[in-house]
């Protein structure tokens, strides 16, 4: 086994180990990191992997919206919702124009997210 496949085997545990709270961390990070590479990306005017970056962050808060649930988390439930399609909005259109200030919004909203669910 080489490097590469011990460090997929070692993440692959630790998604299959971890607690929901853990992987919801763990998303958010993968969101922030994507962002974070596609400003990188706009910086260097590389439209195919800004569009790469962005639409990863996309699909993490696409995740999000589905796996809410409106039974149990009522007004909380209905105001994330809210949320991320605001943000799923701004990246879309971040997406379209090469806007860094709206990428950086997004991620901004996400890191403070990030960090609420890292302290539970």
């Amino acid at each position: 086994m080489n490097q590469a496949q011990a460090y997929n085997a070692y993440k692959q545990n630790e998604v299959y180990t971890a607690s929901k709270v853990k992987l919801v961390v763990m998303l958010y990070d993968g969101a922030i990191k994507n962002l974070k590479l596609a400003e990188v990306a706009i910086n260097e005017k590389n439209i195919e992997k800004t569009n790469e970056h962005i639409k990863k962050a996309q699909d993490i808060i696409i995740e999000f919206m589905n796996t809410l649930n409106f039974e149990q988390g009522g007004q909380i439930a209905n105001d994330l919702y809210k949320l991320y399609d605001y943000l799923y909005y701004r990246l879309i259109r971040a997406n379209i124009d090469k806007d860094i200030e709206a990428v950086g919004e997004v991620r901004r909203f996400l890191e403070e997210l990030r960090d609420a669910w890292a302290q539970l």
